[in-house]
């Protein structure tokens, strides 16, 4: 069975630690903002200026002034900061940020990320995840396994333009949790009920399964 976006969101959470400065993309990793575990000090932050985003409000707290980068009403907690977006994008490319969420629509087996453009498609743009995919280290991408179509999503090399060239290290879709090296994707943990060979067969770029791989845990 699959993940739902809520599910992969909890397990993108278990990466947080403690003092973390978190940069959530659009879509998915917005969802992680929900799952911060209880004690855990995380500054959430967003490109269009703010520092302590909070989950998602409820209607009682919504406030449609109050937006992240992808315009959805957002909260803040206590302490937190609004700037520029020009002081974001500062934070941004020093280096600041200890963890990135992104989405995308292919990633390969060199790390490369293609999230912002579709042929034939009209699309804004790619926002802040050039400068994210280039002034962050560490980056978890989180999408679904395959396109709509059934073509898979990790591939040998990337066929849209690229966001960033070997950036990426981890992968989680909706299948499987997965760490990138040496030209090959490493099959890490599995989604529950999901079989190796589901996972094989939906992997287009080269996929090295160890001996055991355990199912994914949410706790």
């Amino acid at each position: 069975m699959t993940l739902t976006r809520e599910q992969m969101a909890r397990r993108v959470a278990r990466e947080l630690q403690d003092g973390f400065y978190v940069n959530l993309g659009i879509g998915i990793p917005t969802l992680v903002a929900n799952y911060i575990p209880d004690g855990m000090q995380v500054m959430l932050q967003s490109e269009n200026g703010l520092l302590g985003m909070g989950p998602f409000p409820t209607e009682d707290t919504l406030d449609a002034d109050m937006i992240n980068a992808g315009k959805q009403t957002v909260t803040a907690l206590p302490g937190a900061s609004i700037f520029s977006s020009a002081e974001s994008f500062a934070m941004i490319r020093g280096g600041h940020i200890d963890l990135t969420v992104l989405g995308a629509f292919e990633v390969d087996v060199q790390g490369n990320i293609a999230s912002w453009m579709v042929p034939g498609k009209l699309i804004k743009g790619m926002g802040g995840s050039m400068d994210l995919v280039a002034g962050a280290d560490n980056i978890i991408v989180t999408m679904t396994h395959c396109a709509k179509d059934g073509q898979s999503k990790l591939l040998p090399a990337c066929t849209l333009p690229l966001t960033g060239a070997g950036c990426i290290r981890r992968v989680l879709t909706d299948l499987a949790y997965l760490e990138i090296a040496d030209g090959a994707f490493h099959l890490k943990e599995r989604a529950p009920g999901v079989s190796v060979d589901e996972i094989a067969g939906k992997t287009a770029g080269q996929l090295i399964v160890p001996d055991h791989v355990p199912e994914m845990t949410f706790a």
